[in-house]
């Protein structure tokens, strides 16, 4: 006759057995799924560098094709050079446009760089920087998204405003679609 403990042991014993077996059908099931097959991807990079006129919204020739109707995940990495003399205030702001809408993604804007300089006197401020822009965006078909820029001269007036790629950085627009 088994005592306490050796039945306590047993009853122990099948129940971790019962919960690995449970464990490696539910790890089984997970693996044969095929979820590949629903995921759509893509990155484009930027090969230019794009002038930015003062005011106005600017197409950049960056864009991606949203293949068909889902969720999609849009990341952008945007590099802005801007020089200017003193008392300057520009900046550049960049955002994901919906070319099939002819609309903005909603909430995509971002401030990519931005030189504050009212020192007096004549040397250039300038430089250069990358932001990004995250968003989720929902498509009922198949849709180009595209990067548009702008430069804001609030005060003075920028000599260099672009958004730029080379060998030391690239801007890139990238997706994934996440759902249906």
């Amino acid at each position: 006759m088994p005592t306490m403990r050796t039945g306590f042991t047993a009853i122990a014993a099948a129940t971790l057995l019962v919960g690995a077996t449970a464990a490696v059908a539910v790890q089984s099931e997970a693996s044969t799924a095929s979820p590949a097959s629903s995921v759509a991807t893509g990155v484009e990079h930027l090969h230019t560098q794009v002038d930015l006129p003062a005011g106005a919204w600017t197409n950049t020739p960056l864009e991606v094709t949203l293949p068909r109707s889902g969720t999609y995940e849009l990341d952008a990495e945007v590099r802005g050079r801007l020089a200017g003399f003193p008392p300057v205030n520009t900046y550049i702001t960049a955002r994901l446009w919906n070319v099939t809408s002819g609309t903005a993604v909603p909430a995509s804007e971002r401030l990519v760089y931005q030189i504050i300089d009212s020192n007096a006197g004549d040397a250039q401020a300038g430089g250069n920087q990358t932001a990004p822009i995250s968003e989720l965006i929902r498509v009922k078909k198949r849709t180009t998204i595209r990067l548009q820029a702008q430069r804001i001269d609030a005060a003075g007036t920028a000599i260099v405003g672009q958004v730029y790629s080379d060998a030391h950085g690239y801007t890139s627009l990238r997706y994934e679609r996440v759902g249906s």
